[in-house]
């Protein structure tokens, strides 16, 4: 853009003066125009910066259009000026090679002058529409590096409270000599403080899986004590629905002290089956059934039933970030981090909503070695 007129700025190259004469005649009201007899000459022009368009002459001396244009296109600071070939030369052959070396049109000698402003005019609002395109991705860029830089900032401000809300119960039972009743209440918030923590723990972990930065260290851990530590969180739930659970190891019930083992991590495969279990919970109707079925093969598969169905509109994007239905203050992240965590392990989810009146979820995890 011309800084003076505020006018495109468009370079015509031609070794031919009666050609540069007659291009002038045709665009001087419209644009700002510079003239180049040579590609030599169109570089020193370019290197200036502020050209928006350049039409260029093929058959010139030294350097034809066809190297100059490639020229151009190599180079990063150059490359997105639109090129159009002015050229006598109107074999199909000679145009595809135009186009091939970076060229936006092609325009055969003699011009006509309505068809020359017509096509720059066309090229220059594709030029301001890329500009802006541009401009919007990069704000979009912006924000969500800010957002990403918002998200960690409180994440890590809301661990600073928790110190109290962890630390001060034990001083006060401790102190204060509380037993019975009084010493479970502090307790409840303790553990309410320990839950907060692990959520900021795992939020994070999740920021990071996403951006394949997350640090594995598979472990054996115990899907049946896991399930088994999960209860308590959704048992309240449980009883006020009048659900029935039952989990099992190869199809049969789970006995006192047994271990049905993966490859994975102790924090992660309790978020992961938490988030699913809850949900199975919530969306189980009242007097409904929830079984959870451990079966061993080539890897280790978790079975999850309950007798509700998932919403026909759900169903394809079920594992997708913030997916929810029904729940007014649900946030779509319970099986999407559960797929994310899944996938951390080495392992997969899917989704089995065949069977009216129920839904199956899979969950496959490496077996230890």
């Amino acid at each position: 853009m011309d800084a003076l007129t505020g006018k495109y700025k468009i370079l015509v190259v031609d070794d031919e003066p009666t050609n540069l004469r007659l291009l002038r005649e045709i665009l001087r009201n419209d644009y700002a125009l510079v003239f180049a007899r040579s590609g030599e000459e169109m570089f020193r022009y370019v290197a200036d910066g502020g050209v928006d368009l350049i039409l260029l002459d093929i058959m010139m001396p030294e350097m034809d259009g066809y190297e100059a244009c490639a020229r151009l296109k190599a180079e990063e600071r150059t490359r997105d000026i639109p090129v159009i070939f002015v050229t006598a030369r109107i074999e199909v052959g000679d145009e595809v090679r135009g186009l091939e070396v970076g060229a936006v049109d092609y325009l055969t000698k003699p011009v006509q002058g309505a068809v020359v402003r017509a096509r720059i005019k066309n090229h220059l609002q594709l030029l301001h529409a890329r500009k802006i395109i541009e401009q919007q991705n990069e704000e979009l860029r912006q924000a969500a590096r800010l957002r990403d830089d918002v998200d960690q900032i409180l994440r890590h401000d809301l661990k600073a409270p928790l110190n109290a809300i962890i630390g001060l119960p034990g001083v006060l039972i401790e102190n204060w000599k509380l037993v019975g009743e009084r010493a479970e209440s502090i307790k409840v918030i303790e553990e309410a403080g320990f839950r907060m923590l692990e959520m900021i723990n795992r939020s994070l972990d999740l920021y990071k899986m996403e951006r394949g930065s997350y640090r594995f260290q598979p472990a054996p851990v115990d899907i049946v004590l896991t399930v088994k530590r999960i209860l308590p969180e959704i048992q309240r739930l449980i009883l006020r629905k009048k659900l029935t659970l039952a989990v099992s190891v190869q199809e049969r019930p789970a006995a006192d002290g047994e271990c049905f083992m993966v490859t994975g991590e102790v924090l992660l495969c309790h978020s992961l089956l938490a988030n699913l279990l809850k949900n199975a919970v919530e969306a189980a109707p009242e007097h409904g059934a929830l079984t959870v079925g451990l079966e061993e093969g080539e890897m280790a598969t978790i079975r999850i039933t309950n007798s509700g169905e998932v919403p026909m509109e759900i169903r394809a994007c079920f594992f997708e970030k913030y997916v929810t239905s029904g729940k007014r203050q649900g946030t779509g992240l319970g099986t999407y981090s559960a797929r994310l965590i899944a996938m951390t392990m080495g392992g997969s989810i899917e989704l089995d909503a065949s069977r009216p009146g129920e839904t199956t979820l899979f969950v496959r995890l490496p077996r230890p070695s």
